[in-house]
């Protein structure tokens, strides 16, 4: 639980008393299993909360703006919740195409039009990265790539969705796993495109001075 009551002596009821974090700890802001692999990977000390808040696009939102917003609205989201002198690190990932942001599957039908579109090409990966500090600052970067799409037989992609990997994915597919099969090339940053952009996160850390397995002695 990100919150909790408390009953105070004198009758006096207090809620939404924050119980993320201490002097500071570092939150992931984030579900993801990949951010949370590469973190571990990186051999930070962090503690995972997840935020609920509205990924929706606002009309003519230009991509990077778009994963730019919502990456820092999951950190606020759960700074809000945390204890004073946490540290909160949040991420948003965006494929687009043409411009347009592709989204997270709804469906069989929505993923394999995803696909028809995506086939041949290549694409655009937007990930952003949002920190907010134990001082409340706050850092945002946002990294792009290019990734080109095999074309495949109808059934292969039906067979793709019915793997189930591709739900919940942005832009219909995880490069990390089966969905790496379809990947001729990558333009960029690999460890971006699968969430994280891993280069330009340890030197954000570098800079706000948190420990990690390649730290400065």
């Amino acid at each position: 639980m990100y919150w909790q009551s408390r009953f105070i002596e004198g009758g006096v009821y207090y809620k939404d008393i924050p119980t993320i974090g201490h002097d500071g700890m570092l939150v992931l802001a984030s579900n993801s299993e990949r951010r949370r692999d590469f973190m571990t990977l990186l051999g930070v000390e962090f503690t995972i909360h997840s935020a609920d808040v509205d990924e929706t696009a606002s009309e003519g939102e230009i991509p990077i703006d778009y994963v730019r917003r919502v990456a820092l609205a999951k950190a606020k989201a759960v700074e809000s919740k945390s204890k004073p002198n946490t540290q909160i690190l949040a991420a948003d990932t965006a494929v687009c195409l043409d411009g347009n942001i592709l989204g997270k599957p709804v469906g069989k039908a929505h993923a394999l039009e995803m696909y028809q579109q995506l086939a041949g090409r290549w694409h655009d990966v937007h990930t952003a990265v949002a920190f907010i500090g134990s001082q409340g600052q706050i850092k945002t970067f946002v990294v792009t790539s290019q990734v080109e799409i095999a074309s495949m037989d109808s059934i292969v992609w039906e067979a793709y969705w019915a793997s189930g990997e591709p739900q919940g994915k942005a832009g219909g597919y995880a490069i990390q796993g089966l969905g790496g099969a379809f990947v001729r090339k990558v333009s960029g940053s690999y460890s971006s495109v699968v969430g994280l952009p891993l280069v330009e996160t340890v030197e954000l850390f570098n800079r706000m001075g948190i420990p990690h397995k390649f730290s400065r002695s």
